[in-house]
This record gives C-alpha cells, structure tokens and sequence, in this order.
C-alpha cells in the first residue's frame, strides 16, 4: 500500500511511491512499479472526468505520448472516476494510445501529497481551505470556449454544456468527496523519483484549474530522458 505524502506535494528529488490501480485502457491493473526500471513516466494525477478542466487537461496531455515516446518516456493519466464509468467515457470519447488508471478513492493523489481542498463558508488557510467568497472571486479564462471570464462555478457548468456531458451518479458522488482535490504532474525518472512537477498547489493558488505549457513539459522530459 502506498504511503501518504503529508508534508505536500513530492518535490524534484523525492521518490515516488508505488500505487497499483485499476486500468482503464487496457485489462488488469497499472503499477508506478511497472515503469521503475525500465523507463521514465509522465504521470498525470486529475479530478474525476466530471471536472471539464481535467477533461481537457487530459486531452492535453494525450496530445503529447507521441512526442513524450519519441524521447523515451511513457505517460500515464489517472482520474478520479470509477473504473467502469471512466471505461464508458473513454469508449465514446476515445484518445488514441491513452494509458489511464481509475482511483475513485484518490489513493494516488494523496500518495503524491495533493491535499483535498475544503469549501468552507469564509475561512481561507490554502491549500487545505477556501471560503466559497474567495473560490467566487477566481475567475477563468478561456477565450476560446467562455464567452468571458467566469468563476469556477459558473465555468464549469457553462463547459459541461458545452461538451454535453451528463453527470451520472457516480459522478455526483466523487464530487461529494473529492470535488477541491487540488491536481498535479510528476514527472519520475527511470528510478521512480521526481525530476518535474506542476501542481495546483502553489502559494497563490496560481495554477489553479491550469496546465503546464507544452514546452515546459517537453524540456523537462528531454532532460530526463538523457
């Protein structure tokens, strides 16, 4: 079993632990250990599927296997989604030569020190709580699918229109207990420690909702591979 990183999320240096998971993509179960080794891996740790930022996040980091392949390193996406639910999306909404894992218990997230974020009335102590007047006031920019800046709110439920996704049940219950997991990419080497991260847990909360730039990802892999 994997133990739990407290003290925040692994840094550059740290080693990550072993998390064994279901796959997605694929039968069987997926491993950190399966890449230990034998090659560097990209792993992406994200909300559950009804999150429209890591749906693109994701898609996002997809894009990318076939570049991350030519210099060596292997991806893998893990989400917040049961494994048959996430099997469902992923079989109509395919992206080619994915590897995903199911952690509908966040095993992974909080094994890599992602804490939970708490929605509270006022009280603010980020990254572990947030007053729903301070999460209001965030505001979301994506020029090419909002209409204007919106909260995180109001932006996610003009995204899921937008990409006609149904929230089923189980979606409604990784929301009820893991709806502020705050996200992250580790980028280990073939020994399994970190040489790269980017995390929603920044002092200002400044990665929020975010990803990394795709050049950024690509540097950090070319000196890894090497």
């Amino acid at each position: 079993m994997a133990e739990y990183h407290t003290t925040g999320p692994l840094q550059p240096g740290d080693r990550a632990p072993n998390v064994v998971l279901d796959a997605i993509t694929r039968e069987g179960k997926i491993a950190i250990d399966d890449f230990r080794g034998h090659k560097p891996v990209l792993v992406g740790l994200f909300r559950g599927l009804h999150c429209p930022f890591c749906r693109r996040h994701i898609a996002a980091m997809a894009q990318l296997k076939g570049a991350l392949n030519e210099k060596g390193v292997e991806s893998l996406t893990v989400v917040n989604t049961p494994i048959e639910r996430a099997r469902l999306y992923f079989r109509y909404h395919p992206l080619p030569n994915l590897l995903a894992a199911a952690d509908p218990e966040r095993i992974s997230h909080r094994a890599f020190g992602l804490p939970n974020l708490e929605f509270t009335e006022n009280e603010d102590d980020w990254p572990h709580k947030i007053g729903m007047q301070t999460a209001m006031q965030m505001r979301i920019d994506l020029p090419e699918e909002l209409p204007q800046p919106m909260d995180p709110f109001a932006a996610s439920e003009y995204l899921d229109k937008r990409d006609d996704y149904e929230m089923t049940d189980e979606d409604n219950r990784m929301v009820a207990t893991g709806m502020g997991q705050l996200v992250g990419q580790f980028l280990l080497d073939r020994d399994g420690v970190v040489r790269w991260c980017f995390t929603e847990v920044t002092p200002d909360g400044r990665n929020m909702f975010r990803a990394p730039a795709p050049d950024e990802v690509m540097s950090a892999a070319s000196q890894v591979a090497h």
